[in-house]
Order: C-alpha cells, then sequence, then structure tokens
C-alpha cells in the first residue's frame, strides 16, 4: 500500500448549538489518503462531508481523534494541501491572473516568480489568453477553472474538491471532470491525490480509485468500495454501470428502519432525520413505477434517467417512499409494494388517508405531534416545543428543515393543520367539532 500523505484516526467533532448543546458532527472517523489514489466521498447534506474536508486540509481542529500529515501530527493549515469549492470562491474585482497568484502572494513569493507559476496554471487548465478578464466575464466552467488553478498554482501534494462540478451544467461538469482526470493521468498536475466530495455517483464511479460511503448524525464511514477499473471509464460500459447499481444500493442500505408502530416516544427517537421529500413527487415516482417500462421496479440509475433527477433529488424520495412502505429498496433495485401499488389507484381522499396512517405507523415525530394535539384540550399547540426536542439531536437548519417536512406530510395526511401565520399546530376543523360534540354528550 501507498504511503499516506493524509490520515485521521478515530476522529470526532462537535459543535455547540444555539441552545449552547455540543452537537456531534463526526464520530470515530478512519480516513487514509495515499499517493496515486484518488477517492470519492458520498454521503448526505449536513452529514459532515465539509467539515471533514476541513479537517483534512487543517482549517479546523478535531475534539478526539488523531490527524496527521506525513506521519506528523496536523495543528494547523497544511501547506501541501488544496481545496476547490462548490461556489467559485473568487475575488470579482481581481483578474484571472491576480485570483490565481493569491496563494503565492500570500506565502511571499517574489512577483515575478509567482506571476510566471501563474501562468503556468492557467494555461495546464485551459485559460491561457484569458489571463486579465476578471469572473463576471467568464462562464461558470471557465470560473470554476479560475478556482482549479488557484488550488494547483501552490503545487499541492493533495487537492480537495468539496462538490466543485455540482453548480456547473451536466456538460460543462463532464468536461472539467475529464480535463482533471486527463491532467491527473498525465502526470502534468503536481497533485499526488485527490479527495473529491459529491453527490453524483456516476461521477464518484468515473473518478475514484475508492468510495466511501458516509453516514449522517454523526458523520461516519458506513461503506467502502474498492474501484478497479482503467482509466479513461465510460459511463456507458458494463462495468461502470454495475458499480454505478453497487453505489446506489449501498447509499440507500440502512435508512428504513423495521416495521415497527411509532407510539412510544420512550423507545424511539422522535428527531430522526427526515429525507427531504416533496409528497408530489413523491406520488409522481410511484406512478412511474408502475407506468412502462418499470412495471413495479425500476434500476435506481435508470429512474433517476428517466426523472432527469440528480442523485441529491432522487435518494431522499426514495427513503422518503420506503419509510412510508410504499415502495422497497432491495439491491439497489425500488420495488412498488402491494400498499404503494393500492394508493397509486386509489382516488385522492382515500391516498390522503393511507398517507395519514402510515405516517402514524413509521414517523415517529409525526405521531408524537398528533398524540400531543389528542391530549390538549384546545387540540392547538405551538410548533417550538417540537423544534426545541429536535434541536437536541440536529443543528438549528436541520431542525427546521425536519419539522417543515414533518408539517407538510402530516397535512397531507390529513393529520394535523397547521397556521402558517401564527406557528400554531391543530387539528383538522371536523375533528376539533366531532370533539368537542363528545365532550357535550358525556358532560
Amino acid at each position: 500500500m501507498s504511503d499516506a500523505i493524509v490520515e485521521l484516526k478515530g476522529v470526532g467533532k462537535s459543535f455547540r448549538s444555539a441552545d449552547g448543546r455540543a452537537r456531534s458532527v463526526l464520530e470515530g472517523v478512519d480516513l487514509r489518503l495515499a499517493e496515486g489514489e484518488i477517492v470519492a466521498l458520498l454521503g448526505q447534506s449536513g452529514s459532515g462531508k465539509s467539515t471533514l474536508l476541513r479537517i483534512l486540509a487543517g482549517l479546523i481542529g478535531v475534539d478526539a481523534g488523531e490527524v496527521s500529515y506525513r506521519g506528523q501530527p496536523l495543528y494547523g493549515p497544511a501547506r501541501g494541501v488544496s481545496m476547490v469549492f462548490q461556489s467559485f470562491a473568487l475575488f470579482p474585482w481581481l483578474t484571472v491572473q491576480q485570483n490565481v497568484e493569491l496563494g503565492l502572494e500570500a506565502r511571499g513569493m517574489a512577483q515575478a516568480e509567482r506571476e510566471k507559476r501563474a501562468e503556468q496554471a492557467i494555461e495546464l487548465i485551459g485559460l491561457a489568453g484569458f489571463e486579465g478578464a476578471l469572473p463576471r466575464e467568464l462562464s461558470g466552467g471557465m470560473r470554476q477553472r479560475v478556482g482549479i488553478a488557484r488550488a494547483l498554482v501552490v503545487e499541492p501534494e493533495v487537492l480537495l474538491m468539496d462538490e466543485a462540478f455540482s453548480a456547473l451544467d451536466v456538460l460543462t461538469g463532464e468536461r472539467l471532470r475529464e480535463d482533471i482526470l486527463e491532467l491527473w493521468s498525465s502526470g502534468s498536475m503536481p497533485t499526488k491525490a485527490m479527495l473529491v466530495v459529491s453527490h453524483n455517483i456516476e461521477e464518484a464511479v468515473l473518478m475514484a480509485d475508492r468510495i466511501l460511503v458516509f453516514a449522517s448524525d454523526p458523520g461516519r464511514v458506513r461503506f467502502q468500495l474498492a474501484v478497479r477499473l482503467p482509466r479513461p471509464r465510460s459511463a456507458d460500459s458494463p462495468e461502470v454501470r454495475m458499480l454505478v447499481d453497487e453505489v446506489y444500493a449501498l447509499m440507500t442500505a440502512g435508512h428504513t428502519r423495521a416495521g415497527r408502530p411509532a407510539a412510544e416516544p420512550a423507545k424511539i427517537n422522535l428527531a430522526e432525520r427526515l429525507p427531504e421529500a416533496d409528497v408530489a413527487r413523491m406520488e409522481g415516482l410511484l406512478e412511474m413505477l408502475l407506468d412502462d417500462p418499470f412495471e413495479g421496479r425500476a434500476d435506481l440509475p435508470k429512474l433517476a434517467e428517466a426523472t432527469e433527477l440528480t442523485d441529491d433529488e432522487l435518494l431522499p424520495l426514495v427513503q422518503a417512499l420506503s419509510l412510508l412502505e410504499l415502495s422497497r429498496l432491495a439491491d439497489g433495485d425500488l420495488h412498488i409494494t402491494p400498499l404503494g401499488r393500492q394508493y397509486v389507484e386509489r382516488p385522492y381522499t382515500e391516498r390522503q388517508e393511507i398517507f395519514g396512517r402510515q405516517l402514524l405507523a413509521r414517523v415517529p415525530l409525526v405521531a408524537h405531534i398528533r398524540h400531543s394535539l389528542d391530549q390538549e384540550p384546545s387540540g392547538e399547540l405551538p410548533e417550538e416545543p417540537f423544534l426545541r426536542l429536535l434541536r437536541e439531536s440536529l443543528d438549528g437548519a436541520e431542525a427546521e428543515r425536519v419539522m417543515r417536512t414533518a408539517i407538510e406530510w402530516g397535512r397531507h395526511g390529513e393529520v394535523f393543520e397547521y397556521n402558517y401565520t401564527n406557528g400554531l399546530i391543530h387539528l383538522r376543523q371536523d375533528e376539533e367539532e366531532a370533539d368537542a360534540s363528545a365532550d357535550t354528550r358525556t358532560g
């Protein structure tokens, strides 16, 4: 095995929430980045991937475990590590040449030498002739090339790429990825190892020698897969398609719980992260599963192609449908269940009834909200106590997102209603009237 350039052993990292509680972002992370390899890191948003990159770069410290660079403890920014960001992160008032020179200038390099090095990096990345242009005069792909040239100009041993292609259109992203791989294979770039954070499973298979699948809450390596295919790789080759299927299966493994009732709050996690899935898209996906050519079963990569959804958009929908037992996952394929088939074939009001019933059985947070409303004489409660409960396990933004999802799902399933003006969750009007009538009769 090649020598490790950067290595993490048992790394943990926590951040303080707004209420002062420590929230674990990473826990027990082991990662080894060796010379001559490209490693891809896949995982859900909020799983701690970007935090991990910043630890690898020496930008933030750890609370537990060890971080080493070339066998020595890493306590600050590593000179041999550069990062490329999704957002380009260029200074709009500086030219291409000036943006690329920044890192060299910060290191105190003489002007003549840094101009020469910057010109070489700009030419290497395919932007010769644009040295005097401002970022606003460039396309998105060209701006990202400037970001890559700025990272490469300091001749890093390790290049970290944080969703570097995701802000670009598909063709531009593919072209830039192919150019980076060509530079890597030819030995033209100084980099000896790359770590690529991505949401795109096909991109990871086409680029990486190893793929790590990250779990969430807290972030940790859940699966590791070696990719032993020679480069260049064709997206249409059977070997690549088989690996894409395998990674889809790994990405979706373990996301659904075994069937159990959701009515025992003491034994379950009410703040379980819900997939960010829109109900209309969930229904559209179910309906598509029953249409030709799928007829109840779909290979996930083919489903992504048919729906024109990115992996980051498709996987939460798949996880939500599986959570509600309207579909099930097996070996990277999505199968509609008998209940899912029944759901698609029923009229709208009966769909709502099925959806609500599954929410109460399968989503503890929704069941807890409904139980609390049933116990409240007025039939209404503010959302804030439920948000506080979520913030015990999730950061503020993620707690808000999970709450919004629970409210959207609960309203669709007619489990409860929500007043967007005052933030009150309440029982539906007909249920409140029925309860009041029952109270009158018993009184």
